[in-house]
């Protein structure tokens, strides 16, 4: 009975590999669809954040306006949606005699397999729907640019470009990575739009006024980097105005001993070490000088942290995007461990916090740090760690910082010292000339 049992066993597995051996043939010639084998290669830079980074609630999810087929069709995307085509008409009415609707398709249509590389995810959509959603995507972006920054008149009868809640949220939405369509794709819509209103201003010039609106930045932390780079998409056009001449040619050489990433902020405190505000007209251009780390202001809110979070993800998931806003992100989070350190910014002027509260503030950048790849070694702020790990171990720079700390950290406790200072030299007065007589007697 055991026997007939075995042999059954054995020929059922036997059937079973072979069955399994067809079947996985079968899904040998399959491409992934989710996660493309060309995801990893200069061609792709837009991509869908993974559902591990999903936790801070939607920051990843446009809210009034969908750009490019990630999020095309959702149901509270439709207000824009609604509007685009009549967009596209205007162009069409503005520029007469210019481009028409089979130069617009055409031209976009030459750039399709670009468009489809640029994707991580592969693009089920047929093509005339494809250029179709990219045509009118992209005049919709251009015009707004145009009206906004007063290069053609602000229709009377358009809502979208005047209302202040609606922008607002369009600032938001075109600097999300997944809410992206390849620049070049705007290029090409810019130059069959062009009425001789636009001047010689390029594409990103309009691109940077619009978004300058929305930043409590100052104008000068966005220079104009990006004359000189070829550009991936809106969100990578803003984040190489921070970070263009940042871009190491080479990785920056260090004494590998000395590469320790920093304390918080209180903890350089008792180090002796201070916090300025930075000179810099770069936003994340550190610098530390004779104990002193200057960091240029910067303030928290709602499209700060926007920004931080899908800019953190394209440079982790683009394989050739440089990871300067990580490297930014992850000093932070090591400044900021807990309310105190977030305070102390605060104190020194390198923190403007519209967010909330110390608490939530330290919070944003701990879950943001936290699926961070970083390469110390390779991160533009090598330096930075290295030299504030030298100027720590020095022992009598620790020994003055305490003292400075003891007796002269507040007004009270430097009188006191004072005061002990001057009972001192009082007593060694007095005993020299109590003494002094007795050795040096009058004749």
């Amino acid at each position: 009975m055991n026997g007939d049992s075995n042999h059954c066993a054995i020929t059922v597995a036997a059937e079973g590999q072979r069955g399994w051996s067809s079947r996985l043939e079968g899904r040998f010639g399959q491409m992934p669809a989710l996660l493309k084998p060309s995801a990893g290669t200069f061609s792709c830079y837009i991509f869908r954040v993974h559902k591990s980074r999903m936790e801070s609630k939607d920051n990843y999810k446009p809210r009034i306006v969908s750009i490019g087929p990630y999020h095309h069709g959702e149901e509270q995307l439709k207000l824009i949606e609604e509007h685009k085509p009549r967009v596209f008409s205007t162009v069409l009415n503005r520029t007469r005699g210019g481009a028409g609707q089979d130069d617009y398709f055409e031209a976009v249509a030459s750039l399709e397999t670009h468009i489809r590389d640029s994707y991580s995810e592969a693009l089920n959509w047929k093509t005339p729907d494809l250029i179709d959603m990219m045509i009118l995507d992209a005049c919709f972006i251009v015009e707004l640019f145009r009206a906004s920054t007063g290069v053609i008149p602000l229709p009377e009868d358009e809502p979208l470009f005047s209302t202040p809640w609606i922008i607002s949220s369009l600032i938001l939405d075109l600097l999300m990575i997944e809410n992206q369509i390849p620049f070049f794709v705007l290029e090409e819509i810019y130059a069959l739009s062009k009425s001789p209103s636009d001047g010689d201003r390029s594409l990103s010039d309009i691109a940077m006024e619009f978004f300058s609106f929305a930043i409590r930045w100052k104008e000068e932390y966005l220079p104009r980097h990006y004359k000189v780079c070829k550009i991936a998409h809106l969100l990578d056009l803003f984040r190489f105005c921070l970070v263009g001449h940042l871009e190491p040619e080479s990785p920056p050489k260090v004494h590998e001993e000395f590469l320790k990433l920093m304390p918080s902020a209180n903890q350089l405190l008792l180090a002796g070490i201070e916090f300025k505000t930075g000179k810099s007209k770069n936003l994340i251009e550190v610098e530390f000088d004779h104990g002193v780390l200057w960091i240029p202001p910067l303030t928290i809110d709602e499209f700060t942290c926007s920004f931080f979070l899908n800019c953190v993800a394209y440079e982790q998931y683009c394989h050739y995007c440089p990871k300067q806003i990580s490297s930014y992100v992850v000093l932070l989070r090591c400044l900021m461990r807990t309310a105190e350190d977030a305070a102390i910014l605060s104190e020194s002027g390198i923190i403007t916090n519209f967010l909330g509260t110390d608490k939530e503030v330290v919070r944003f950048f701990s879950d943001l740090a936290k699926d961070v790849l970083f390469d110390i070694k390779a991160s533009y702020l090598a330096k930075i760690f290295e030299q504030v790990t030298q100027y720590r171990q020095n022992k009598w720079r620790l020994r003055w910082a305490g003292i400075k700390r003891e007796y002269f950290g507040s007004p009270w406790s430097f009188i006191s010292a004072a005061a002990a200072f001057t009972l001192l030299v009082l007593t060694i007065i007095q005993a020299f000339f109590t003494v002094y007589p007795y050795y040096h007697p009058k004749k």
